[in-house]
């Protein structure tokens, strides 16, 4: 049985879309640049912001670099709270919290602003650890999970399952010897995403994601 369970953050825990989007629009003007359309954006939503403006839009890494610091200027102030949590996740988070479960954030969004989340949108109390990536630096996905599972201790991975909504989860998750189970609350992954990278299940909302942490 998986006891010790890792949530992704955008897309997983809450709705993030309208930040992120108002976010991105804002960094792409200060740039100078053309707002790409908006499944270029959705494209956004999972990996780190550097890799995305240089995987998606072609920066080289010093603008990649500014358009980021453009996106955390208007981030910090506004966009984190454009934001909603996932329908049925707090409970379900308080639920498992009280059955004894282990649970931890492992995001790839920097951690000052998944401790202001978490505390907004009622996920702390439900959470043993709050990790993500550091304000300034370049972790990856995996990167993020190691140190969640350094933060609670964990060496037996037996019992530990990732839940997240793009194959960057998947990916992160295998990386570090980890199974995942993939969500579709929001529609934030391509059709067939979560499956092709490997996904241990893929869920559509929170009642179905219950049923299988309770089963497995």
């Amino acid at each position: 049985m998986y006891r010790t369970i890792l949530f992704d953050l955008d897309g997983t825990l809450t709705d993030s879309k309208e930040g992120i989007f108002n976010c991105l629009r804002y960094a792409f003007e200060k740039l100078g640049e053309p707002v790409p359309p908006e499944d270029t954006l959705l494209r956004f939503i999972g990996p780190p912001l550097q890799d995305s403006f240089r995987n998606f839009c072609g920066f080289d890494r010093p603008t990649a670099e500014r358009g980021v610091a453009y996106f955390r200027e208007r981030y910090a102030v506004r966009g984190k709270f454009e934001n909603a949590a996932a329908p049925g996740m707090p409970e379900l988070c308080a639920r498992l919290k009280a059955r004894g479960y282990t649970l931890a954030l492992a995001s790839s969004k920097p951690e000052p602003m998944c401790l202001l989340i978490c505390e907004k949108y009622g996920f702390t109390p439900s959470l043993d650890v709050i990790t993500g990536s550091p304000p300034a630096g370049d972790w990856q996905k995996e990167d993020v999970i190691r140190e969640c599972l350094r933060r609670l201790g964990k060496t037996d991975l037996s019992g530990v399952v990732m839940v997240g909504d793009r194959k960057y989860d998947v990916e992160g998750a295998a990386a570090c010897g980890l199974p995942c189970v993939g969500v579709e609350f929001f529609g934030y992954a391509r059709p067939g995403e979560l499956a092709e990278a490997g996904a241990a299940a893929v869920v559509s909302d929170a009642a179905e994601l219950e049923r299988w942490l309770l089963t497995h």
